[in-house]
């Protein structure tokens, strides 16, 4: 008896880029395309990361989101580009799947907590807070001084905690024991060859091989290109000449402005 050929489906899978560092425009962005992969039920998405990390809350939701597709039965596939860093390999580990190029910069699992003391310049121009709180607490980062030995033991017990759950979100999306993975978990970075080296990432692959690896687990058409969704809106900037490089250098300041003082998983060279 011959039994006829399966046919692959013809659905074809989502596509989602996270380029740049992790905020609260990318976290908006990101759930508005999980809707609509929701919505459309499309069988598998290739989440592409080409990022440095960044804030702890909007890289948190992100991953749940991914854990909740995947709950919906979407094979979720990752690619990480030139860096996936921090935050962006705690992205990453969402997925069943991670593809990493052998040069690509990844790692960097950790936590950093940044402010500025600028209390040597602000008296030699003249200038001087005068503040009230209602607790000891409650100016803690202030820029005008520095850190109490008490405020310094307080940060590092919510760094420890933040590094925590970053610890074991990685362990459990890898499945590698917290033991492992905190051998490694001190901050450094590793090329793609070493992440797979330590079960950080599968495969050694461009985009394009992530992406017939999803077409396989979700069994489709390995012909058919995925659907990118999530693009943010070209902005009047955007069509003027070398308007990326500007874009990126306004992105990393406002990052950086925006940022101090809160605790990030990111990757800071």
């Amino acid at each position: 008896m011959i039994w006829p050929l399966r046919r692959k489906s013809k659905k074809r899978m989502a596509r989602i880029i996270i380029d740049g560092p992790i905020d609260g425009g990318t976290r908006k962005l990101f759930l508005k395309a999980i809707k609509q992969i929701e919505d459309r039920e499309f069988p598998a998405l290739l989440l592409r990361i080409d990022s440095p990390g960044g804030t702890v809350g909007d890289s948190q939701e992100i991953h749940a989101a991914l854990l909740r597709l995947r709950e919906k039965g979407c094979h979720v596939v990752a690619s990480f580009g030139n860096i996936s860093a921090s935050g962006g390999v705690y992205v990453g580990v969402g997925a069943e799947k991670i593809v990493a190029n052998a040069g690509t910069i990844t790692g960097s699992i950790g936590v950093i907590l940044r402010g500025n003391n600028l209390s040597k310049l602000l008296e030699k121009i003249g200038i001087q807070f005068e503040t009230v709180k209602s607790g000891i607490y409650k100016d803690i980062l202030s820029p005008d001084r520095s850190l109490t030995k008490e405020e310094r033991t307080l940060l590092q017990s919510l760094i420890d905690s933040s590094y925590n759950q970053f610890v074991e979100a990685v362990a459990k999306g890898r499945n590698l024991k917290v033991d492992e993975v905190k051998k490694f978990a001190d901050g450094r970075v590793f090329t793609g060859l070493q992440a797979k080296e330590l079960g950080l990432v599968d495969e050694i692959g461009d985009e394009n091989s992530a992406r017939l690896l999803a077409s396989q687990m979700a069994d489709l058409d390995e012909k058919l290109q995925p659907i990118t969704l999530g693009r943010p809106k070209k902005k009047l900037l955007g069509f003027l000449p070398g308007s990326s490089i500007l874009s990126k250098v306004f992105g990393a300041l406002s990052m950086e402005l925006n940022t101090s003082g809160q605790v990030l998983w990111l990757y800071k060279p």
